[in-house]
């Protein structure tokens, strides 16, 4: 069974622009927090990571088939980062800080820097004006990201996140982690 790929690819309907001269896409997401992204009220590439985090997960090789993918890529390393520290929440409202401040981080590594765990198929960014606007991308996706993750796994407000979605926290996505083992953020 192949792994789940991003529909954005292969929808003409969606214009998918590059994160400056990466191979990333840079894709329409339905938020509030400000950033580079264009805004859309239909279904956009978090809700597809969040979807397809369940089955993607357990794949230790996935094709890439176009700019999409490589942004679904980089959201379910991240998923895996918000469930590390979900694991620690004792409810929804400290989740959602937790997973603030870890949107907000400058030690997440973004293509293009030697600590990024696929740099062979990511075109890290050429110059400083592209890989500023990557950033930007990447951290309003993160905040968004984190902010659909916890109302997902918070059913219940006071409680601890579901075991469903705790359960994954220790695996990694094709061998692979956003961060390396054993660090903490």
């Amino acid at each position: 069974m192949p792994a789940y790929h991003s529909k954005f690819d292969g929808d003409p309907s969606v214009r998918i622009m590059s994160l400056g001269s990466t191979n990333m896409g840079k894709l329409p997401l339905r938020t509030n927090f400000k950033g580079p992204a264009p805004s859309t009220n239909e279904e956009d590439i978090i809700d597809e990571a969040l979807a397809y985090f369940k089955p993607n997960i357990f794949f230790r090789e996935f094709e890439i088939k176009g700019p999409a993918d490589r942004t679904l890529i980089y959201l379910t390393f991240y998923i895996t980062e918000c469930l590390r520290k979900l694991q620690r929440s004792p409810d929804k409202i400290s989740g959602q800080k937790d997973l603030a401040s870890l949107a907000l981080s400058h030690q997440l590594p973004i293509p293009g820097e030697a600590s990024f765990p696929l740099n062979s198929m990511f075109k890290g960014p050429p110059s400083k004006a592209d890989e500023d606007e990557m950033r930007a991308y990447l951290q309003q996706a993160r905040q968004e990201l984190g902010l659909r993750l916890c109302e997902q796994a918070f059913p219940e407000p006071k409680e601890k996140a579901s075991k469903w979605w705790l359960c994954f926290s220790r695996r990694r996505f094709m061998d692979k982690g956003l961060v390396s083992q054993g660090v903490t953020l």
